[in-house]
């Protein structure tokens, strides 16, 4: 698919990711709606790109309530008179012992990164089907396909995205609209909490710049690819965790250890005798997300 003159709708637009993909795509000539939950950083980035000659839209909407949900796609229509792309960008992580979690954030965690994405692709979608051409671009994680201790609810969000995508994938096949599937590892954005940048340190985790996955988001849109997970040796690792999970579960024991000192309920705790020192750890996965 070609960018240039398409009309994109952007959740997440800005924090790390969703704003590195606007850029991305303001440098490709599209109509950018740019959603984010603050109204002044929101106006005020699409005003720069406006101002730097693209044309973007800013739109004002908490995606976990139905109103805001419609509303930014009322506003995406009057300001380019439909969506082509839709790029679910938007999510949130807690690093934390699931024990330990509050319940209510649970929910919201599962409400903007699975069950918001599902219902904005509900609107959007009749007029792609209708026009027998459109894409609709899910972020996920990693952990979506490798489950993570100190991640549960996180892995299991993304875990339900990457499902639905492929589900909707199938489903579409006839249809001209296609459904990609991002994995990013670890990015490094502010989207890591303090807890999880000091055990991503201790680990020695590898961390991509949010301006490299944003290019390999636009670049899988072009290309019309189905799934792509992002850097090496994570990628071989989701592989050989779909046929020997177990085999994973062992290799990830000493990195849990390590890991649970770090948590939101012991951040301060020091590690425990018997952690693997960082160069033993054997799998490292991202904490960051989109």
């Amino acid at each position: 698919m070609q960018l240039r003159s398409k009309r994109v709708l952007v959740t997440g637009a800005t924090g790390g990711i969703g704003r590195a993909v606007v850029r991305e795509l303001m440098i490709l000539g599209a109509q950018v709606g740019l959603v984010g939950r603050d109204c002044e950083t929101t106006e005020s980035l699409a005003a720069g790109h406006r101002h730097m000659g693209g044309k973007a839209v800013g739109i004002t909407a908490d995606l976990t309530y139905p109103a805001d949900r419609e509303a930014a796609v009322t506003r995406m229509r009057q300001a380019y008179g439909g969506i082509d792309v839709l790029i679910n960008a938007a999510g949130t992580v807690e690093f934390t012992d699931f024990a330990d979690q509050d319940a209510e954030a649970i929910e919201r965690l599962v409400q903007t990164n699975v069950l918001a994405p599902m219902q904005l692709t509900r609107l959007v979608l009749p007029e792609m089907i209708e026009r027998g051409e459109g894409r609709i671009v899910n972020i996920g994680s990693i952990f979506g396909s490798i489950g993570f201790a100190c991640f549960a609810s996180y892995s299991a969000s993304k875990a339900a995205l990457r499902g639905f995508s492929e589900a909707l994938r199938r489903e579409l096949a006839d249809s001209g609209v296609g459904v990609t599937y991002v994995a990013p590892r670890a990015v490094n954005t502010p989207f890591n909490s303090p807890e999880v940048c000091r055990m991503a340190e201790r680990i020695k985790m590898k961390m991509d710049e949010p301006a490299q996955v944003a290019r390999r988001i636009v670049d899988a849109v072009e290309q019309d690819r189905k799934d792509v997970y992002l850097g090496f040796p994570e990628s071989l690792f989701v592989r050989i965790n779909a046929v020997l999970p177990r085999l994973v579960d062992l290799a990830l024991r000493k990195q849990n250890r390590v890991m649970r000192a770090f948590t939101q309920a012991g951040a301060e705790r020091p590690a425990e005798p018997g952690d693997a020192p960082a160069s033993d750890v054997t799998l490292r996965e991202p904490t960051g997300g989109p």
